[in-house]
């Protein structure tokens, strides 16, 4: 009866342990900050953004022009900034905000939005605009299947890189 009794509890306790994880998502969250290198804490800027991948799309379908995108997949992207920086005229203090990207036919306009927590830019709201900049759109002969973003720079000037496929912006900041 020991046995029994032994053997159940033993069924019940492997069956309560079998969790049914979901896959790993397609469009995996990545983090940069600026200055990029780890032995540096004292961090300007921050970015989280989800990485969607090509698969055979056509970037155009994806990422239309004159629409407004949320700069990678699922949630927009967040950008906390953690000093007072300069987007072309414009300064923006300490906070988090959204990034939100506005392609057009061979630029595309960077616009930092005051939204927080915000699920893709389906209730994007231009007055919550804090900032915009249009940057030239290029083409590069490298291929990038996951849309992806980078910091170059020195200093108190930053340069955003923004690349998924064949198209390329960069972005310039200054830390003030």
């Amino acid at each position: 009866m020991k046995k029994i009794i032994f053997i159940l509890l033993l069924s019940c306790a492997t069956l309560t342990q079998a969790q049914k994880f979901k896959k790993l998502d397609v469009s995996p969250m990545d983090r940069i900050f600026y200055p990029m290198s780890n032995r540096v804490s004292d961090k300007a800027i921050i970015i989280t953004y989800s990485r969607p991948q090509l698969k055979g799309r056509k970037l155009a379908e994806l990422v239309p022009a004159y629409k407004v995108w949320r700069t990678g997949a699922n949630e927009a992207t967040e950008i906390r900034i953690l000093k007072p920086v300069k987007l072309g005229d414009t300064t923006i203090k300490e906070g988090t905000y959204t990034l939100y990207s506005y392609p057009k036919e061979e630029s595309t306009e960077i616009i930092i939005n005051s939204a927080k927590y915000v699920w893709g830019a389906y209730n994007y709201d231009k007055s919550k605009d804090v900032a915009r900049i249009d940057v030239p759109a290029i083409e590069s002969s490298e291929y990038l299947e996951a849309f992806s973003l980078i910091f170059t720079g020195k200093g108190s000037d930053a340069v955003l890189h923004g690349g998924w496929g064949n198209v390329r912006v960069s972005i310039p900041i200054t830390i003030l």
